[in-house]
């Protein structure tokens, strides 16, 4: 019996490792607890703040700040997150060949199609949208 060596394109695999990624506490995910109290806490803070429409998902993959500025607490839980997050393209990026702002990218795709409606979204070098 004769081993077959299926090569596959970096995309191909990133698609797996972003399906794990995305289980990452740092990405938000349905139905899937965030591993650390501080994160939660950060998540609960930045929930609230989307809903208000201050915070926003971006097409790098990262939050952003819809209003160009929110108080400390807020800035201060964007930042953690996307601290997290950022550590989570990094590893996913060096498990699939491509860049972390690649990785960063393809988890914005994902995302942006859980947004809820009446929240922002920032696509790659575009504008703020209300989805």
């Amino acid at each position: 019996m004769s081993s077959k060596v299926i090569r596959s394109r970096p995309l191909a695999l990133g698609a797996a490792v972003l399906l794990t990624m995305l289980m990452s506490p740092y990405v938000p995910t349905i139905g899937i607890p965030y591993a650390l109290a501080d994160t939660a806490s950060a998540k609960a803070i930045v929930d609230a703040a989307k809903a208000q429409g201050v915070v926003g998902e971006q097409g790098d993959g990262f939050l952003g700040l819809v209003t160009g500025s929110a108080d400390s607490a807020v800035a201060a839980a964007v930042a953690e997150i996307n601290s997290g997050r950022a550590a989570v393209y990094k590893d996913a990026a060096a498990k699939s060949g491509v860049t972390p702002a690649a990785a960063g990218e393809a988890a914005a795709k994902q995302i942006f199609q859980r947004v809820p409606s009446g929240q922002y979204y920032k696509p790659v070098g575009g504008a703020w949208m209300r989805k």
